[in-house]
């Protein structure tokens, strides 16, 4: 006679050593209003343009059509959104047209399609070290095998990424190229052409995600690394809404060769079906009527303050000999503090004082630095920035 108290089935292999990520964890702590949060990669609230988002979802769910955005659509996207998008990237010197893109469920959702459509259990994925933990979360699910390449101020190294090459049968390189989560980095023109001529030596996949580029404080931009001479062929370039619109949107996109492109979206229809219809249209709308270049400057006049007062802070805030980015965009600083300090030990010292940020180590894919830290600066106001690095400096103070 069968057991009443039969065990509960056991999670599927692919979830084990898949950690849980530090950053969506410290979230989730952080209701207390006093805390002062430099952990979440969070674009700032009140600089939504929420008047132009609410308009154009009335106008999508006002008119005739209404209820066909309400309907299921066709997995590939909304070819208004993809019209405007293309249009968008090949102004910002990548050239892209409409049938060149996959509308996807945030550009988190490109590397799960990416992952599925590219990666065997055991197939290798080189990285940038340190990196965006959310890939490595990806890349673990699907069963990769995960190498660091090493970097430095000017992005991943290319001479360590030719070792790499050589030595292991890489199947995806993933790299963020501008304002690198988490360190802020922006690889060189020189190094783009290096690593694009390395990828076709070697018949590696690029994925370039490339959420922040639009968020540039100075300088002058560097093309995309998809824009590299024969690298039309080799390179993935994601985008996505998130930091220049709304992330509560979920709306990123694709850009990959067609025969690639086509697997994507046979691994989209069994994801998801296709991203929301409704959101999608009112993105169009959006696109159509507002003016986001005029929005991303704005975004970038305070963004750009907020990084000067991190910046500023720093030196009173961390210990000596400690050191830390000045990125020229995006969102993010990295720290990396002397001697033998663990961040994650550091960081409930922190909390006491109503002060978070990011321990480094789950960035790493390698051996971990346990001395570094992650600062967000685009949340917080200047003023609310100066206040939260007096507390950190409280908090790391011997």
């Amino acid at each position: 006679m069968p057991s009443s108290l039969a065990s509960t089935p056991a999670l599927a292999q692919r979830l084990r050593g898949v950690a849980s990520s530090p950053v969506r964890d410290l979230l989730a702590l952080l209701d207390r209003p006093e805390v002062i949060s430099f952990a979440g990669g969070l674009p700032a609230p009140e600089l939504f343009d929420l008047d132009g988002i609410r308009a154009a979802f009335d106008a999508v769910l006002s008119t005739g059509a209404g209820r066909r955005h309400l309907q299921y659509a066709p997995t590939e996207g909304d070819r208004d959104l993809r019209t405007l998008v293309a249009r968008r990237m090949t102004d910002r010197g990548l050239p892209t047209g409409p049938d060149d893109l996959l509308v996807t469920t945030g550009s988190q959702q490109a590397l799960t399609l990416l992952a599925t459509a590219l990666l065997d259990p055991g197939a290798v994925v080189a990285v940038e070290e340190p990196t965006y933990l959310a890939a490595l979360q990806c890349f673990q699910l699907a069963g990769a095998r995960v190498v660091p390449v090493a970097s430095d101020d000017d992005g991943i190294d290319p001479d360590d990424l030719a070792d790499v090459l050589a030595r292991e049968r890489v199947t995806l390189l993933y790299l963020v190229p501008t304002f690198a989560n988490p360190t802020g980095r922006t690889l060189t023109a020189e190094r783009r052409a290096a690593v694009a001529g390395l990828a076709a030596r070697y018949g590696t996949w690029v994925v370039e995600d490339d959420p922040y580029g639009e968020l540039r404080y100075r300088g002058t931009p560097v093309p995309a690394l998809a824009a590299q001479p024969g690298a039309a062929d080799r390179v993935v370039h994601l985008g996505s809404f998130s930091k220049v619109v709304a992330p509560g949107m979920r709306l990123g996109w694709l850009r990959a060769p067609a025969e690639l492109r086509r697997a994507l979206t046979v691994a989209k229809q069994a994801a998801d079906l296709h991203t929301s219809t409704v959101d999608q249209a009112a993105a169009a709308a959006y696109l159509g009527a507002a003016d986001l270049d005029a929005h991303v400057r704005g975004l970038c006049t305070a963004y750009a303050a907020r990084r000067d007062a991190m910046v500023a802070a720093l030196p009173a805030a961390l210990p000596a000999g400690s050191t830390w980015s000045d990125p020229d965009g995006g969102m993010f600083v990295w720290a990396r503090l002397p001697g033998g300090a663990d961040t994650a030990d550091l960081l409930r010292t922190a909390l006491a004082h109503d002060v978070a940020f990011v321990p480094g180590a789950p960035f790493h894919a390698g051996p971990p630095d346990r001395a570094t830290l992650r600062l967000s600066f685009t949340t917080n106001t200047p003023d609310r920035i100066t206040e939260g690095m007096a507390r950190l400096g409280r908090a790391l103070r011997p």
